[in-house]
């Protein structure tokens, strides 16, 4: 049987078997939403800082507040802080940052406004003071607010249990999403700070189901590559710890993220716990991960990130934190670096060009196809070349088949004669490999991206989520189907060659259908780019077949 018949196999294998299990499907479990009613009383204002405005809004306690507050007198008291990219509520039950809206991002759901970063019935960061002999939980104690330091935005104080005092206070960059924290335990010995990420975060999506299916954790090891933790991975229980020193942690769903950073390399963190949640569907919804940090002299600090997965943003936070969407699942090591070149590609095409990423989309399929054409053109060539010598060598195997040595002697001398050799044969599939590094690379770009959500293009309303009307994805299929056609045109007969002519477009239709609308416009592009060379070559078959060409065939041109 061919070889090129199972190199073809292999690319269509790549496409049906591996990205599915790569990227599954699955449905989540809704989310449980909470609220918390503003009431009238008000609070002393706390300092602007800088172009930022504060102001602080006091609202009722949680049912279970009176078993959590070890200070009665104090109320359960919410701060809230804007700056231009961001809007923040602080509890000071548990000093907590509990929710942010992004005000440069509107949501796509129903309700509309703001997006905001919100996760169900917990706060985006919970605290726990891990000191010897005890465990003391911050979101039980009510904190009084403190006069800041220089460029504090909100302090907290609160005493301990057991004696001694913590205090942590929150910085605001004006210009990004990013939050200083640093903090102090003073009358106590050493300890660890344990920083609890969201359990979840609400969809904010048309497509909430595509958004759920993206919930995860993250985390970056100094020594090696950021490690993805998606909820389906996890059963209930199941527990996953990554030993320090750790650079990063974050949780995420589609577009959005809060990150913890550590603000210096010679201080990371030394531990991430992550565990399976409850499940009350097929798709696991909730989760939880610690973030543990040593205690240095009673002293904490970190930074945290409640923002958009913007890449250039992310990039320009060093630490590699750009990387907080581990591309690929098991293809990581090839998918993230072809991933990165994409995002670049694609920011600088955009912004050079001036151009909606719709159209950056269409430019980067027809350039993929120019940029191939030469190696394309060498590679078809070959392919004519080892059609004409097939007589030739299945003479050779026939009449020698009893003496396997004198066999593959007289098939090199055949090869040989012709400028070839047995690797020839894999010369005209290899172009076909080299795309397909992009085409995984923009599966995964196209969908986790924040730059291409809610971008339209022709009929589309998001290129980022699939065609509603599926006239894409058809196109796909059938554009592949065209390639096949004409490619088949003069051809010796071949079975197995025409059953994948027709196999290989019904599986790219059938993959296409799920995928984003952005990664059907690249691929249909570059199919319709193809074929004039496609067209070319065939004419070139037609004319040798008519010709009556023989083995005597020039050799290829190396």
């Amino acid at each position: 049987m061919d070889k090129r018949f199972f190199l073809a196999l292999l690319l269509s294998a790549l496409v049906v078997a591996v990205v599915p299990r790569v990227f599954k499907m699955t449905s989540p479990a809704p989310a449980r939403r909470t609220s918390v009613p503003v009431s009238a009383p008000g609070a002393s204002v706390p300092a602007p800082v800088g172009p930022t405005s504060a102001s602080p809004i006091t609202t009722a306690p949680p049912e279970n507040a009176s078993a959590f507050a070890t200070t009665p007198s104090l109320r359960i008291e919410t701060t809230v802080l804007t700056t231009p990219k961001a809007l923040y509520r602080f509890s000071n039950l548990g000093a907590a940052l509990m929710s942010a809206e992004l005000l440069e991002h509107r949501a796509l759901g129903r309700n509309g406004g703001p997006a905001r970063v919100v996760a169900p019935g917990a706060p985006l960061l919970r605290y726990r003071l891990l000191i010897p002999g005890d465990t003391v939980r911050l979101d039980r104690l009510v904190f009084q607010s403190a006069p800041g330091g220089a460029g504090e935005a909100v302090r907290y104080v609160a005493g301990l249990p057991r004696g001694g005092r913590v205090t942590i206070a929150y910085t605001l960059a004006p210009e990004s999403y990013v939050l200083r924290v640093r903090g102090t335990v003073d009358g106590v010995e050493g300890g660890f700070l344990l920083m609890d990420l969201p359990p979840s975060l609400i969809s904010q999506e048309g497509d909430t189901i595509a958004d759920q299916r993206m919930l995860s954790y993250a985390v970056k090891p100094q020594r090696r590559g950021a490690v993805g933790i998606p909820f389906s991975k996890l059963d209930p229980g199941e527990r996953y710890t990554e030993t320090g020193p750790i650079t990063w942690a974050a949780a995420k769903n589609k577009y959005f993220l809060v990150g913890t950073l550590t603000e210096k390399e010679d201080a990371p963190f030394s531990e991430v716990r992550v565990e399976g949640g409850a499940r009350t569907s097929k798709t696991p919804t909730l989760g939880s991960a610690t973030v543990v940090e040593a205690l240095v002299d009673g002293r904490f600090a970190f930074e945290v990130y409640v923002g958009p997965q913007e890449w250039r943003r992310l990039n320009e936070l060093g630490r590699d934190f750009e990387n907080v969407n581990p591309y690929g699942g098991f293809l990581q090591g090839m998918v993230q670096p072809f991933a990165t070149l994409v995002m670049r590609l694609l920011l600088w095409m955009h912004n050079a060009l001036n151009l909606s990423y719709g159209w950056v989309l269409v430019i980067l399929g027809i350039a993929v196809r120019l940029v191939m054409w030469p190696l394309n053109q060498r590679a078809m060539r070959a392919s004519l070349q080892m059609q004409r010598v097939q007589p030739q060598l299945q003479e050779v195997q026939k009449k020698y088949a009893s003496t396997p040595e004198k066999m593959q002697a007289e098939m090199m001398k055949v090869y040989k004669e012709h400028g070839m050799s047995p690797f020839s044969a894999f010369s005209g599939c290899f172009p076909l490999l080299i795309p397909m590094p992009v085409f995984f690379a923009l599966f995964f770009v196209l969908q986790n991206t924040i730059e291409f959500r809610g971008v339209p293009f022709l009929w589309l309303a998001d290129i980022s989520l699939k065609d509603p009307f599926y006239v894409l994805p058809v196109l796909t299929g059938l554009t592949a189907f065209g390639l096949s056609w004409i490619g088949m045109k003069s051809a010796p007969p071949n079975p197995q060659a025409k059953m994948m002519a027709y196999a290989f477009p019904v599986v790219m239709l059938v993959f296409c259908i799920p995928a984003s609308a952005g990664l059907n416009i690249y691929y249909t592009v570059q199919n319709l780019a193809a074929l004039p060379q496609q067209w070319l070559i065939g004419r070139e078959r037609k004319k040798t077949a008519a010709a009556g060409a023989t083995p005597a065939a020039a050799p290829v041109r190396r």
